[in-house]
């Protein structure tokens, strides 16, 4: 990867909507060449795919958590399937295994304190692996950012 096709990166994650066009002109390249190096790039998994920011408040999704996961024991079998249930969860927008005090922590998005008292009674307190939760609820947004800091 070069310094080229970095600024290709950097172009696409601040608009996923530019045209080839613009964004030859952009970084100094011919639009088939353009072309050619985003299709390579997509090919590498480098760009795995592009997706529109959405208004959560908008959308009526004002609650986020941070659940952190601690599991009663450390076997292959209770960690897969953990995964799995986690996997199955639409509001679950991310999960990371972690070291620390938590064994994952997860990112919730929810309507409100019902829709997330009932993920956690439904979904979570419903596996057996699981030793404890902890919740976190996020009092306000200051940063949330998607883009990479490419060099």
């Amino acid at each position: 990867m070069d310094k080229t096709d970095k600024k290709i990166l950097k172009a696409l994650q601040q608009d996923g909507r530019i045209s080839n066009q613009a964004l030859a002109d952009q970084v100094g390249l011919s639009p088939a060449a353009c072309w050619r190096r985003v299709r390579a790039l997509e090919d590498e998994n480098l760009i795995t795919g592009y997706s529109a920011h959405l208004n959560r408040e908008k959308l009526n999704l004002s609650l986020c958590a941070f659940v952190h996961i601690s599991l009663a024991r450390h076997v292959k079998e209770s960690t897969t399937s953990f995964e799995e249930a986690i996997l199955q969860r639409p509001e679950v927008l991310e999960c990371f295994a972690t070291t620390g005090d938590a064994d994952f922590i997860l990112r919730v998005v929810t309507e409100g304190i019902q829709s997330l008292d009932r993920f956690l009674e439904e979904c979570l307190f419903a596996l057996p692996q699981i030793a404890q939760v902890r919740s976190h609820i996020a009092l306000r947004e200051l940063k949330l950012e998607t883009a990479l800091p490419i060099n």
